[in-house]
């Protein structure tokens, strides 16, 4: 039997999108309730920002950030430690034949941005745009 050519990355489907952001309204209603029993996690906000799930469905991985990013390490193990308890969540309020086994990472995106606003604010940005502004540089 002749093998299917492999179709080339085109990133996630839209299945997986949709189940990916419904698993994030599923945790962060959980979270926003306070249904976890952890001491770490409770009095503090925590953002999921992204669920992001593999094409079988079965693994998914939660980009999560608490507020003012205080004790991320800490809070990212008590996550991880309650996530059978929120795996059981998503299996009860979704219609799949899997719950997705769930992975909390750090959400490095709020630094990314951060770090991008730090250059566009700085000295040599600043200098590179006044000068392709000015009109007697010979731009039009």
């Amino acid at each position: 039997m002749a093998r299917k050519p492999e179709k080339p990355n085109r990133g996630p489907s839209q299945r997986q999108l949709r189940v990916a952001e419904e698993v994030r309204h599923i945790l962060a209603n959980a979270l926003m309730r306070g249904e976890l029993r952890d001491p770490i996690l409770s009095g503090i906000s925590v953002t999921i920002s992204e669920v992001r799930i593999s094409p079988d469905l079965k693994n998914a991985t939660a980009y999560a950030m608490p507020l003012g990013g205080a004790l991320i390490g800490e809070v990212l193990k008590a996550l991880n430690r309650a996530a059978p308890f929120l795996r059981s969540q998503v299996g009860q309020s979704m219609q799949l034949r899997y719950a997705p086994a769930l992975t909390f990472v750090e959400d490095k995106s709020f630094q990314e941005a951060h770090h991008i606003e730090e250059l566009l604010r700085s000295d040599k940005v600043a200098r590179d745009l006044r000068s392709k502004g000015d009109p007697d540089d010979g731009e039009a």
